[in-house]
């Protein structure tokens, strides 16, 4: 019994905790205070903020992502850009293996809309995934098994938007779908 510290001595070690942590509280908020007093300009100081600020405040908190089928004009445009340098410079020399039978790929990938779609997504999970800032150093791994093994596979496999594409030829009607029955009267009257 040699070890046991006495109780006293026990006591005055959490008031001297208790006391630190007070003190390392009041100086985080003390620095709380002084970074918001300089992020505002001196003038507005105490200003109360009118609606139309505070609208653009929550405007520019939280956006929907570009995903692709949603845009349009030069925004489509742009994000397809962007999206086939990405896949090009990218996804097809670093991931994509050697094309067979079993994994596809289309070399004019950009006429397979559906493939469009699904690549895009996989792009916008890239970008996230290889921030260290959002994601730390496990973001690549994550994108890996979460999103790149299932797609691709999706993708590549027998009954992705790539089968009847090989090597040297290229089919994108092999996905198109026929006309519906509905669409075969062009009136209502001829039903």
């Amino acid at each position: 019994m040699a070890d046991e510290v006495p109780y006293q001595v026990l006591a005055e070690d959490v008031e001297d905790l208790k006391a630190l942590l007070q003190a390392v509280q009041a100086e985080l908020q003390a620095l709380r205070e002084a970074g918001s007093r300089e992020a505002e300009p001196a003038n507005d100081r105490g200003k109360v903020p009118d609606r139309a600020e505070e609208e653009q405040d929550e405007s520019s908190e939280w956006r929907f992502p570009p995903f692709l089928f949603l845009l349009e004009g030069e925004a489509l445009g742009a994000e397809l850009r962007l999206l086939a340098e990405w896949v090009e410079s990218v996804l097809v020399p670093g991931c994509l293996a050697e094309v067979s039978a079993n994994a596809r790929w289309c070399h004019r990938w950009i006429e397979h809309w559906d493939a469009v779609g699904v690549l895009h997504a996989m792009w916008l999970a890239w970008q996230e995934l290889t921030n260290p800032a959002t994601c730390g150093l496990t973001g690549p791994s994550l994108w890996y098994r979460d999103h790149y093994r299932p797609h691709i596979t999706d993708l590549r496999g027998p009954g992705g938007p790539f089968a009847g594409c090989t090597k040297g030829e290229h089919r994108t009607e092999h996905r198109l779908p026929g006309t519906v029955p509905s669409t075969w009267y062009t009136d209502v009257a001829d039903v």
